[in-house]
């Protein structure tokens, strides 16, 4: 895997001397000389075998040629040409081109100079993006220099780091940041790498809520420091409630609550999403299996998740009916017994539980089959989104309210 540094370029003050220069700061104690650019400073250190340095048409281009370092008579017209451009803000991408192989051969690295926009609107900051995937080979590791440019460009550098990972399977390994200081004349350097970190736990959040697995936090806890033993216990929670098996789910994830998903001391970004992680666990302090089966279908619900949501609900009711006729809930002939004889009870009576135990059934088998309705108020609902919510929510507030099935206790 290569490496390519991608920079960008602003504009520092300028006096009668030439930019302003700088001693850039990394957190290991190393310090550079003097220097006004700091993706000069990146190159040394790093070595990357490609570089791309991103600048608008005002950009300090002439200062690649001119300050920090000496190309002696390379190029010498073109850098004049340049250097006039510069002062206009006129820069073109032409002259970059003619100028970018002198670069190359005193780097001893690819150097590509590319003009971006100012990323002043959507369509713009669109753009950017765009130039950033369309010069980053596919699978590269790549760092993001942010210490130059505009100040909205930082906010900008996160969504490129995002946009590379997805588009281009890029591994991001840092993205630096150099913050002058008046007070010294210094800049300390920072890594906003965390950034991305957190990124990802809003994404696996938002994953997690799209469609209920809690595998997806399991990579995220494991770089944060979460213990082998609770991670193993999530992972393993996601494929039993995948599969709708509740009593093995709810034993992996109090597992994992036991063996350090509770107290766990981990890094900052997973500390960020620990309460949402709890709070989303917290259907397990229900006490009966129908009441975390209905917690479950309401969660399944909320999401949109009609399949989960009609299979939790119509669960709930049987494990209900197992509980009054004081059988295992988990013994399937067992279940089928109190099923039958409860649907043999109802044959000879009519009303609401009636109605809507045949309906929560009839729902049950044409999402788990998918097949066409088997009958007109069936299609009817299966055919209309709003109305299957409206009818699933009702349902799932007679189950809570203990009106379905009325005789479980």
């Amino acid at each position: 895997m290569s490496t390519t540094l991608i920079t960008i370029l602003g504009r520092t003050p300028k006096d009668a001397n030439g930019y302003r220069p700088t001693k850039y700061h990394f957190d290991d104690g190393n310090q550079t000389q003097s220097l006004a650019f700091f993706g000069w400073a990146l190159q040394q250190r790093l070595h990357p075998q490609r570089m791309l340095i991103l600048g608008t048409s005002g950009s300090m281009w002439d200062h690649l040629f001119e300050g920090d370092i000496d190309l002696g008579d390379e190029g010498a017209d073109e850098r004049v040409s340049l250097i006039e451009a510069c002062e206009g803000k006129q820069v073109t991408q032409a002259q970059l081109d003619k100028l970018s192989p002198f670069l190359s051969k005193h780097l001893g690295c690819q150097v590509e100079l590319t003009l971006i926009p100012y990323a002043r609107d959507e369509v713009e900051q669109v753009e950017l993006l765009s130039i950033m995937a369309n010069h980053v080979p596919a699978g590269e590791s790549v760092h993001l220099d942010v210490t130059h440019g505009f100040r909205h460009l930082p906010m900008l550098s996160l969504l490129a780091a995002l946009y590379l990972r997805i588009v281009r399977n890029a591994s991001i390994e840092k993205i630096w940041y150099a913050a002058y200081d008046p007070d010294t004349g210094n800049a300390p350097v920072h890594d906003l790498s965390g950034l991305l970190r957190i990124a990802d736990g809003l994404q696996a959040l938002a994953s997690f809520d799209k469609d209920g697995d809690y595998g997806i936090f399991v990579p995220l806890l494991q770089q944060a420091g979460l213990s082998p033993a609770s991670t193993q216990a999530l992972s393993e929670a996601a494929y039993f409630e995948n599969i709708l098996n509740v009593g093995e789910a709810t034993g992996k994830l109090r597992k994992a609550r036991e063996a350090g998903l509770d107290q766990a001391k981990l890094k900052p970004e997973a500390e960020l999403l620990l309460p949402a992680i709890r709070e989303r666990l917290n259907w397990l302090d229900e006490k009966k299996q129908f009441e975390k089966q209905t917690q479950l279908a309401r969660r399944a619900l909320e999401r949109k998740d009609y399949l989960r949501a009609t299979l939790y609900a119509y669960e709930s009711v049987i494990t209900k009916l197992c509980l009054k006729d004081n059988v295992s809930i988990v013994d399937f002939e067992k279940r089928e017994q109190s099923r039958k004889d409860y649907e043999a009870a109802q044959k000879n009576q009519r009303g609401q539980e009636h109605d809507d135990y045949k309906l929560l059934k009839n729902l049950r088998n044409q999402v788990a089959h998918g097949t066409r309705g088997s009958t007109g108020d069936i299609q009817k609902i299966m055919l209309n989104e709003n109305l299957l919510q409206q009818i699933l929510t009702k349902l799932l507030a007679r189950i809570e309210n203990g009106d379905l099935p009325r005789t479980a206790g």
